[in-house]
């Protein structure tokens, strides 16, 4: 639930744009404060806006921290890339990257003398580990929350789930001139309390249903074979250039997380402590026991313990 005392801090927000790959609007939000000497940036995931934020971004700033949050190309505020605003679409995950090397070169590192932390959910995980593989001097340390390292895909193995994905973007490229949706995914729908996986908070939830409900421009539907494809292969470069990852990192993990694979969290952190294990001392992820996806959004016990944890790792680094 938004806090009374962050109402006149949200009228102190900045919001501006940029021009991403190939000349598409990146909308992006910032508050700072001229005694803040730390500067957090944070990288929502799929279908996320600054907006939805608003708390998070407040409960850093009132830390003295400087925060900037960007929408992603395609979702949010930002420039959609197909007629049907709905698809989740990315032409080239590195788009993403790209977006976001930008974004904390020329917008953040432009304001502001030291290096950013950097916090990061779910597919913005993903975005932000490929991000300080190219950028490997970026960042001071970082916060993934769920990062999006594999998908969960239930009882389906992961092998013929990408054979699946791969045939589906062939037949795609044969027969549709656009992007098709991926099986079983279509535009947006509100899904009922007690139907959603992200959040056991009932406040929460109805916060941002009620925010996407009422802001047509921010509704996003399911993804393409395309995204999915794109989404899979920049997992792979993940784990195939570990070694290039020099930031401070730790990983939350929600033990009931049904949309992203909690197993590739682990082997993520095992391996980045096989490789530098002074950067990266913890071999495991911070668990979150019995919380859903989104912990920045879940009951006060997790969201607490999640903006806590990320407090402690940015001031031991």
């Amino acid at each position: 639930m938004i806090a009374k005392n962050t109402i006149t801090f949200w009228d102190k927000v900045i919001f501006d744009q940029f021009e991403g790959v190939d000349g598409v609007a990146i909308k992006f939000a910032c508050i700072t404060k001229q005694s803040h000497t730390k500067t957090l940036v944070i990288i929502p995931g799929r279908g996320e806006s600054y907006t939805k934020y608003h708390d998070v971004i407040f409960s850093f700033y009132n830390k003295a921290y400087n925060v900037y949050i960007l929408d992603h190309r395609g979702q949010g505020h930002s420039g959609r890339l197909l007629d049907n605003k709905n698809k989740g679409y990315v032409k080239k995950f590195q788009d993403y990257v790209d977006d976001l090397t930008f974004f904390v070169n020329n917008i953040v590192m432009k304001q502001n003398i030291n290096k950013p932390y950097l916090l990061a959910h779910s597919m913005g995980g993903a975005i932000a580990t490929r991000f300080m593989q190219d950028h490997p001097e970026s960042i001071q340390a970082a916060v993934l929350s769920c990062p999006m390292l594999a998908f969960n895909t239930g009882i389906l193995p992961k092998s013929i789930a990408k054979m699946l994905v791969n045939t589906l973007v062939i037949l795609n490229t044969w027969l549709g001139s656009t992007p098709w949706y991926f099986l079983g995914q279509k535009d947006y729908k509100v899904r009922k309390f007690s139907d959603n996986k992200l959040t056991h908070s009932t406040s929460r939830y109805h916060n941002f249903i009620t925010l996407y409900n009422n802001t047509e421009a921010l509704q996003l539907g399911g993804v393409t074979s395309h995204w999915l494809k794109e989404s899979v292969n920049a997992q792979r470069v993940i784990f195939s250039d570990l070694q290039k990852l020099t930031t401070p990192i730790i990983v939350f993990t929600a033990s009931a997380d049904k949309i992203v694979c909690p197993k590739a969290q682990y082997q993520f952190c095992q391996a980045l402590h096989a490789v530098a294990p002074l950067k990266h001392p913890l071999k495991a992820p911070i668990v979150f026991r019995g919380a859903y996806h989104e912990l920045f959004f879940e009951i006060d016990e997790y969201r607490n313990q999640a903006i806590n944890n990320s407090l402690d790792w940015f001031r031991q680094n």
